[in-house]
């Protein structure tokens, strides 16, 4: 609990930002590639029967052709996934400009990154990198702040390294411990290994494969908490070193359902726990509860706050908690809590709310480290526990920045990206407010070749919404540009600049990357989550319509130039926008969506998403749900986009029958002319998490190669960022 990150980002290609080389030559560049939308005459989609089951929900009926699909076991949806897949292969091999494709990814992509902020403990820096060459992530540590690094944990030790991943969970404060996630093919979740720092060994210790949200040493080392989903719902328990984990005891959830997400965690001195109760997903639950124990004194769990509709995240800071929360200030604001006195009369506010939302709190060198998101843009503030500002930190660009610390330290760690700048990881001295690169991109990196820039439009109320655009300096505008307009759009999560191979991609070959900044996320505040959500869900969907609308209207492209993107909720995203608007896009990429939206409550960890979406068993929900399902909005005889669909056998957050069952009712709707194709990895968990790297580019390859042939985008010449963006 001494160390805060960034949560919430949006889903990505390839995960987190990566470190990345970005060179521009001309001969790398696709060109001379004729669009064609008509797949090879030799494929024909399979075959797919209907069933036919009608429900009636709410008093209304409702035929589901593709019912059999959902059970994804059975040997004919296996079947009928192997048909599908070879189908999509054929359309997809015959992509022109594939190999060069591929071989593009690959450059932007095969490079040595760090994976996220750095944990320093003790002197010591642990994180996660993955090597130029290397399929996976290895756990490494610095001895200091030197570039000099070791690998403590590579997942070619314990099994082969295109089906093994292991994650970074937690070290203990001393710096000589380090609990990691380790998933191999056909494990159902990551078992949670410990290594030991000075013998370079893993211990015996081993909890079994699940669903783990946190882990947290002991300074003493004689055990560990952790919170893992089970089946009764998410609940915290504790491990003694050299015991048998079935027998480790329950310290907190009994009586919570699995729609609430319970999470716990120890303060920097191991004196206090602190646990918290979200009722839906973290970072926009519409009610936190936090519960505190002093294991010092041995006392109870005490609740600190449990009676209020409200966010509350807690940090420890020697003996005062922290709260970030939005409770009576939709941008949110800091609370400072005695945990000597934890009454809520001796509450004090330290950041009062101010005109952008707090989007992260991290605790380093005795002071509060504030992430505010202003106009779709990180700012850092520090303050002093008392809640006097002591700097803003200078960030290189407009841009996303993470956060993380220690109470007891000196030191901050920042990681910074951008559209046009790879994530670099900094060191903060949280005293005199210095930094310093700690790692970056092995290669210049050529901003100045992109123009990136942030416009508005109105939606269909006439909301104002922002959309950020990247492109080659200088683009000529002429109604003829290929476009990828992605969003997301729920959950409070904010969409800001990203480094992502996507923008570099589309750029570089005379195309323009929008990205709209769509109610329902947390860009402004709560009341902006609120505007996308439950029964507003539908302006999310205007939000993004309008978005292409205006890129037709200010004669950036057209229809037939423009390609959708969207994964998770997003895919939901671009699920309704096809639909609704069919006319008004020649290719989208739908990634491990959800998109039955009547019966998605009733798979898999789904339920924690009702307090988002709603429930279809809620009489007054249901009409809003059936109004925009998109499963339920394809229509027979209708010309809708080219479509690829993605997911994962292994996606336990939105079931694969959501692919499935789209895909096959597209198949039989679509009118001739445009390929639907599903895309199913049996390995890929949701958004293709735990993937190595080469299959993470195949299908980076595959989705975005596929965009790129239905626009026409491999027509333009390839001198976009060298000489100008060439005529189409």
């Amino acid at each position: 609990m001494g160390s805060g990150v960034r949560a919430g980002s949006p889903p990505r290609w390839f995960g987190r930002p990566a470190v990345v080389v970005l060179l521009f030559p001309a001969a790398l560049l696709l060109s001379g590639c004729q669009r064609g939308v008509q797949p090879p005459k030799s494929a024909r989609a399979p075959m797919t029967r209907t069933d036919n089951v009608t429900d009636v929900v709410q008093g209304v009926p409702i035929v589901d052709p593709y019912r059999w699909l959902e059970d994804g076991k059975s040997q004919e949806t296996q079947a009928w996934i192997q048909a599908q897949n070879g189908y999509s292969r054929t359309i997809l091999a015959s992509v022109p400009g594939r190999e060069r494709l591929k071989q593009r990814l690959a450059e932007l992509n095969d490079v040595d990154t760090v994976d996220w902020v750095p944990m320093e403990r003790n002197g010591r820096y642990f994180f996660s990198r993955r090597l130029a060459g290397h399929e996976q992530s290895v756990i490494c540590m610095r001895h200091g702040p030197g570039p000099q690094e070791e690998v403590l944990v590579d997942p070619r030790a314990v099994g082969p390294e295109d089906s093994t991943s292991v994650r970074l969970m937690a070290v203990s404060g001393d710096g000589t411990l380090v609990a990691y996630a380790v998933r191999g093919r056909g494990d159902k979740g990551a078992a949670i290994g410990l290594f030991d720092v000075e013998t370079r060994k893993n211990l015996p210790d081993r909890l079994p494969p699940g669903d783990y949200f946190d882990v947290s040493p002991t300074p003493d080392r004689r055990g560990l908490y952790y919170s893992r989903h089970e089946n009764a719902g998410w609940r915290v328990r504790y491990h003694a070193m050299g015991t048998d984990p079935a027998g480790d005891a329950e310290v907190f959830g009994s009586g919570f359902g699995p729609d609430k997400v319970v999470f716990a965690g120890l303060s920097e001195d191991g004196r206090y726990l602190v646990i918290h109760v979200a009722h839906g997903p973290r970072d926009a639950a519409e009610k936190t509860e936090v519960y505190c124990r002093d294991l010092a004194s041995r006392g109870p769990i005490t609740p600190i706050v449990n009676d209020i509709a409200a966010r509350f995240y807690a940090l420890v800071g020697g003996s005062q908690l922290f709260l970030r929360t939005n409770w009576n200030a939709p941008n949110g604001r800091i609370l400072r809590v005695d945990l000597t006195s934890p009454e809520r009369e001796r509450w004090r506010e330290v950041v009062p709310e101010g005109d952008a939302p707090i989007a992260a709190l991290a605790l380093a060198g005795g002071r509060l480290a504030v992430t505010y998101t202003r106009n779709v843009s990180s700012q850092v503030s520090v303050y002093e526990p008392d809640g006097r500002h002591v700097r803003d930190l200078e960030l290189p660009a407009i841009g996303s920045a993470a956060f993380g610390g220690r109470w007891g330290s000196t030191e901050g760690v920042m990681a910074f990206s951008s559209y046009a700048v790879p994530m670099t990881i900094y060191r903060c001295d949280m005293v005199t407010g210095r930094d310093e690169a700690w790692a970056q991109p092995a290669a210049a990196v050529e901003p100045h070749r992109l123009e990136v820039k942030q416009v508005w439009y109105e939606s269909r109320d006439r909301t104002r919404i922002p959309m950020f655009l990247v492109h080659a300096r200088g683009l000529q505008l002429d109604g003829f540009r290929p476009v990828l307009l992605t969003g997301y759009g729920g959950f409070a999560s904010s969409y800001e600049p990203y480094f992502t191979p996507a923008a570099v991609l589309w750029a570089e070959r005379g195309g323009v990357y929008a990205v709209a900044n769509l109610r329902g996320g947390g860009e402004f505040g709560e009341e902006w989550h609120k505007a996308g959500m439950l029964d507003r869900k539908q302006n999310v969907f205007d939000d993004f319509i309008a978005a292409a609308e205006w890129l037709v209207r200010n004669r950036y492209t057209n229809p037939s130039k423009l390609a959708i993107e969207g994964s998770s909720n997003g895919g939901l995203l671009v699920g309704a926008a096809l639909t609704q608007r069919p006319d008004l896009f020649a290719a989208a990429s739908c990634r491990y969506p959800l998109l039955d939206m009547i019966r998605y409550h009733r798979f898999q960890g789904a339920q924690w998403a009702v307090s988002e979406y709603g429930s279809s068993e809620n009489p007054r929900q249901f009409p809003f749900l059936y109004a925009y399902s998109p499963y339920h909005h394809v229509k027979p005889l209708t010309k809708y986009p080219a479509v690829i669909v993605t997911t994962g056998g292994r996606d336990e957050r939105s079931d694969p029958f959501h692919a499935l069952k789209f895909v096959a009712r597209l198949q039989a709707a679509t009118v001739p002319g445009r390929p639907v194709l599903l895309r199913y990895d049996a390995g890929a968990d949701h958004g293709g998490a735990g993937l190595p790297l080469s299959r993470r580019i195949e299908e980076a390859t595959d989705e975005q190669g596929f965009l790129f042939w239905q626009v026409g985008l491999m027509a333009f010449q390839p001198s976009a960022l060298r000489d100008g963006p060439a005529a189409p």
